[in-house]
């Protein structure tokens, strides 16, 4: 009888993973904004493609040459690098807020700021070209994409665009051979944690799922082929009205606090068991501008005593298992999709990929820290798994590349309005949702 439990407890270890972090590209050190342009980024991140795209050009377009926009000579065909910027005639504008105020009839915010006239111009280090012709959409395309375009220059002095020439996905690190078991990592975004369409007993349930307090002895066991959880941002969520920028009463200085003090208390029992990242989003309280930077762990008094533990840049990479991921809290994607159309969030992800630059808009519509000297959000290495949070609904695909890359596309939900949580098995980057209802039925 003592050797069944025995043999019991042992087969219900959890199991390990190995990690890296490789979050040091979007860390910030010296945090300063004095003397510091928009335009470095701009030059950072154009020196960067230009030097991809004209080692590309030559297979693509071996017959013709590269030119500026300075060399263009009418009717002559070549192919120019430069930096996409999309004249939208909706694009929201300051003097637009200020008109607003002073006046009686307010604007109407529409949800997205496309519109049949907008147009493109692709701008280099010598100047700026109009583009004409119906192969490049400008529905497609927004500001800050760098791009290699096949064409020539018309009568009327525009670049009569022929043919679009994309970087396509980064080169990928090889996938580890297959392991031979079950590990699974759990990705869940929008808890906010505080906000009214919170339910603490649907988190409540996700926690011991995860930490095997829940189901029979077959579900503790998938429980314990857990190896990692994936909080996506967006955890917290501050009753609206107690920011207005005045002093606190005492009574109000304890509801700001209060959803921290709940969502550490819960991320806590998940910490105690499994390794845990946890990613600031746009409602959290972290700096507003990409890369955001880690939730400061004096939030989590409870959580962060278990160096299981971490707190995480926004946007998120690491490895598990020699696979590598690459993830943000939603924000350039759904960005993205006020200024340009596709399908669906997939598609918008897929786009990232291809044009081998995870937040393209930014810093023109996109909160961004103005580097100097880099562009951080330059994809150098494509990933195997790559996540945006706080998505309407849940969404998943696989995208291949021409030089044999996979990626494995993931939109995860917001579990306060959904109650679902993604699952990823790390042996074959298959995906399926844990789903957490409370409703009795009558």
């Amino acid at each position: 009888m003592e050797a069944m439990e025995m043999e019991s407890e042992r087969s219900l270890q959890r199991k390990q993973a190995t990690y890296t972090s490789l979050d040091e590209q979007f860390e910030i050190h010296k945090e300063t904004y004095r003397g510091q342009q928009y335009s470095q980024i701009y030059f950072a991140r154009l020196h960067l493609m230009r030097t991809l795209l004209h080692s590309l050009v030559p297979n693509m377009k071996p017959h013709l040459p590269v030119c500026t926009v300075l060399q263009l000579e009418q009717g002559k065909e070549c192919v120019i690098v430069g930096t996409l910027y999309k004249h939208m005639k909706l694009k929201p504008c300051v003097l637009d807020e200020y008109s607003k105020e002073r006046s009686v009839t307010p604007l109407v915010k529409p949800h997205n700021f496309m519109h049949p006239d907008d147009k493109l111009i692709l701008e280099d280090d010598s100047g700026r070209v109009k583009l004409a012709g119906s192969v490049l959409l400008p529905s497609i395309y927004v500001t800050g994409i760098v791009v290699a375009l096949h064409g020539k220059e018309t009568g009327a002095g525009d670049f009569l665009v022929l043919d679009v020439l994309e970087a396509g996905l980064a080169p990928q690190i090889e996938l580890p051979l297959k392991p031979r078991e079950d590990k699974y990592v759990v990705f869940v975004s929008g808890l906010s944690v505080g906000s009214s369409t919170s339910n603490p007993l649907q988190f409540q349930l996700l926690v011991d799922h995860i930490t095997g307090h829940l189901g029979d002895e077959k579900e503790q066991s998938i429980a314990a082929e857990i190896v990692h959880i994936i909080v996506a941002g967006n955890s917290i969520e501050i009753p609206s009205g107690l920011l207005n920028g005045q002093n606190l009463a005492s009574k109000d200085q304890s509801r700001l606090s209060e959803p921290v003090k709940e969502l550490d208390i819960l991320l806590t029992q998940i910490a105690a068991s499994v390794p845990l990242d946890i990613m600031p989003g746009p409602n959290d309280p972290a700096n507003f501008s990409l890369p955001q930077q880690p939730l400061h762990k004096c939030l989590f008094p409870g959580s962060s005593v278990y160096n299981t533990f971490r707190s995480c840049t926004n946007p998120h990479c690491f490895e598990l298992e020699n696979i590598r991921f690459l993830g943000t809290s939603g924000q350039n994607v759904d960005d993205l999709e006020k200024y340009s159309e596709a399908k669906d969030k997939i598609g918008f992800m897929e786009r990232t990929l291809r044009w081998r630059h995870l937040a393209p808009t930014a810093p023109n519509t996109l909160g961004c820290y103005p580097f100097t000297d880099r562009d951080p959000f330059f994809i150098e290495s494509c990933p195997h798994v790559y996540f945006v949070g706080n998505q309407d609904k849940y969404k998943t695909d696989i995208i291949k590349g021409s030089e044999g890359q996979s990626v494995r596309l993931i939109c995860i939900p917001k579990f306060c309005e959904t109650g679902v949580a993604v699952v990823l098995n790390l042996r074959n980057l298959e995906c399926h949702i844990l789903s957490f209802g409370t409703e009795l039925c009558s």
